[in-house]
């Protein structure tokens, strides 16, 4: 009998713990997918995730990882930098920022943060902060579904110092299922391709065409038509740019930027390939230097780039 009635004891306690420990993880799970959190953050996908979307298409990153940084960044839109500067991850000022400023305790007090005009603004920026940012590029050889990948790969790169950083994107992202946005993005990319990392030059977004690549595998991976690609380059039909080339995924300007004022014409050079190296339309280029039949390009002639 006594034996019997200590695993009737055993059994009561066990089941006491199991009960307490299922209270407390009710608790917290409550906790943190509360009323005002839950409703905040679908507000906040539900408004943004066609940015995120835009910028994945533009610029390669994926709109989960977008959407997870900009919640968390910005408690969901409803942090001070987001609500004063519509600065939605947190960048800061650097030595090359000229806009409006706001100062803010972080990892040191009063840090310079940026403030921009709109949320818009704040997308693009964190676009263009990560494409140019040097010790984010092993990032863009990443699938575009590997939002994991990215996630650890922010941590290590040094975006944030939260050594949980990592994990409570990946977390966000599988809460709200934010992976859903990543399969609106670019076309497919062939068995073995790797994803072009974009760049900027002269402020305008372009990759660099691979050996054994054409125009077509361009478009297909960044869901362009292919008729439109070749007229942002000004390339002929069954033209393929020799590999290295600059190949453009908007319009280029009429003008270099005001880093590149003259270039001297080298050895091998065309109208076409200079246009491409500097992001400058064809027709603009041959304006500004009065390029015509009647005066060529010659080696070693110096060229007006703006």
């Amino acid at each position: 009998m006594k034996k019997i009635s200590s695993v009737f004891v055993r059994f009561r306690h066990t089941a006491i713990v199991l009960t307490v420990m299922a209270l407390v993880s009710c608790s917290v799970s409550r906790q943190s997918l509360s009323v005002n959190d839950k409703d905040a953050y679908a507000a906040y996908i539900s408004k943004y995730s066609g940015m995120a979307v835009e910028q994945m298409k533009k610029y390669g990153i994926p709109a989960s990882i977008t959407l997870a940084q900009g919640l968390l960044e910005s408690d969901a839109g409803r942090s001070t930098l987001a609500t004063k500067c519509n600065n939605h991850f947190g960048i800061k000022c650097h030595s090359d920022w000229t806009g409006r400023k706001m100062y803010h305790d972080d990892d040191a007090k009063q840090e310079c943060f940026r403030c921009y005009r709109d949320a818009d603004d704040s997308f693009r920026d964190h676009s263009v902060f990560l494409v140019n940012g040097a010790r984010y590029k092993s990032l863009f050889e990443l699938g575009r579904t590997d939002y994991k990948g990215w996630a650890r790969g922010l941590k290590a790169a040094g975006y944030a110092t939260s050594p949980t950083y990592a994990t409570r994107l990946i977390e966000i992202i599988e809460r709200y299922g934010l992976d859903r946005f990543d399969s609106k993005g670019p076309g497919r990319l062939k068995a073995g391709q790797l994803p072009h990392q974009p760049l900027l030059v002269n402020n305008q977004r372009c990759v660099r065409i691979r050996e054994g690549e054409t125009l077509k595998d361009i478009a297909r991976e960044y869901g362009m038509q292919l008729s439109l690609l070749r007229r942002f380059n000004e390339a002929e039909r069954k033209f393929t740019p020799p590999a290295g080339t600059n190949i453009y995924l908007e319009r280029k300007k009429s003008r270099a930027d005001r880093e590149h004022r003259t270039y001297v014409v080298k050895k091998g050079d065309s109208l076409w390939s200079i246009s491409q190296q500097f992001g400058i339309r064809m027709n603009a280029l041959a304006r500004r230097n009065r390029l015509s039949d009647d005066n060529p390009l010659t080696v070693g002639m110096t060229l007006l780039l703006r």
